[in-house]
């Protein structure tokens, strides 16, 4: 006799957006979770359409208003009234809601509910001293309300079991980097020996991933190199700012600006080059990558990378086996280790092949998927437990 199979776990994600360009993992999640997953996202107010999506939006919304003139607990009180409602028609069985500064705004459905909640940290949220500083308070409540967290690395694990401290319980911790997609990276591998010394970065053009440092790194390791070439992927507030600094340095040719890619256009981009560069540092406000998912693309593609000692960057990218990692800010360790992998392809194949390697077998989305799944069941499977033993 064939042994019936588990139900499938019924999941309720909140999200502040699902179509946001960099919110590839939001999407991830929606689509490879083996769960029946109803999502609900602040920024979609379909008028005309299901009332409580067009409710939750119009909360959201009131929120943040309520948020920015300091009225934190009425911010929350509002939303949350509305996550109450869904989860009621909803029934699910585990809670789960995308970035810290959002899961705040929902937090109350615990104790109205008495489902269990998780929430999914990226980068900012659990850095960034706009959401650290202005909403301890109710990060603290949230963390006490928490059934367990999601987060991208060590550091920020660190840093909110330091916020949790004082619940009568661990709170359960899982570290799992979103990781890079198999269906676009790593079908074709890359062959760095073979391509010309053009290298590749991609991501937002903010403080925390140090575009201007990259080029300043780029145009000294240019100067004894008159072949080097950079493609830059991604759009956002520097990018004037960069695409003034190329031409201050007179790197008219040598740079180019290639705006937002789809990740089949970047995997092609990786397939003719060198090496891929991420320069992530803190920013201004203390805002901190998480796993930059680039960087785990850019290995499954078999490229070599030269990064920062970062966030999580150095669990996944290993100095002088599958990368070359740097110190935060120095752009003249950055131009040297450019320089290595431009004047010696040998080693940009061997550091690209062990990447590879490495990441195939644990940074995968399917990889984070599985870990998710784990956690999200036994959850579930904890709370159903408790409601059937009342």
């Amino acid at each position: 006799m064939i042994p019936a199979r588990p139900p499938a776990v019924t999941l309720l994600v909140f999200a502040p957006s699902r179509s946001a360009p960099s919110e590839t993992f939001i999407r991830a999640n929606l689509r490879n979770l083996p769960c029946r997953t109803v999502a609900y996202c602040g920024d979609e107010r379909p008028w005309g359409g299901p009332p409580l999506r067009l409710a939750y939006g119009v909360a959201i919304l009131l929120s943040k208003v309520l948020y920015r003139i300091g009225w934190q607990r009425l911010g929350t009180w509002v939303p949350s009234q509305v996550a109450i409602l869904i989860c009621r028609r909803e029934r699910p069985d585990v809670v789960l809601a995308e970035f810290g500064f959002h899961a705040v705004r929902i937090m109350e459905l615990v104790p109205a509910t008495g489902l269990p909640l998780v929430v999914h940290f990226r980068g900012a949220d659990a850095s960034s001293r706009r959401y650290l500083e202005r909403l301890r308070p109710r990060y603290r409540r949230l963390l006490r309300l928490t059934a367990a967290l999601v987060v991208k690395s060590e550091p920020m694990r660190e840093t909110l079991a330091a916020l949790a401290e004082g619940r009568p319980e661990p709170l359960p911790i899982l570290i799992s980097p979103s990781g890079a997609d198999p269906r676009w990276f790593g079908h074709q591998p890359a062959t760095p020996a073979l391509a010309p010394p053009r290298f590749l970065a991609v991501g937002r053009f903010v403080a925390k991933k140090g575009p201007l440092i990259t080029l300043e790194a780029f145009a000294q390791a240019c100067r004894s190199r008159p072949n080097l070439e950079l493609v830059m992927v991604g759009e956002g507030p520097l990018l004037t700012a960069a695409r003034q600094r190329a031409a201050a340095k007179d790197l008219a040719g040598r740079v180019q600006f290639a705006g937002l890619q789809t990740p089949a256009q970047i995997a092609a981009w990786m397939g003719d080059c060198r090496g891929f560069l991420q320069h992530s540092l803190t920013g201004p406000d203390g805002d901190q990558e998480g796993s930059p998912v680039a960087v785990m693309e850019a290995q499954l593609q078999g490229l070599p990378v030269v990064a920062t000692r970062h966030a999580g960057i150095p669990d996944v990218v290993l100095d002088g086996v599958t990368g070359l990692l740097v110190a935060e800010g120095d752009g003249a360790s950055m131009a040297a280790a450019i320089g290595r992998l431009a004047d010696d392809p040998a080693l940009a194949a061997r550091l690209g092949a062990a990447g590879r390697q490495r990441c195939a077998a644990q940074y995968t989305v399917p990889h984070h998927i599985a870990a998710l799944t784990t956690l999200l069941t036994s959850l579930a499977q904890q709370s159903n437990s408790g409601h059937n033993g009342r």
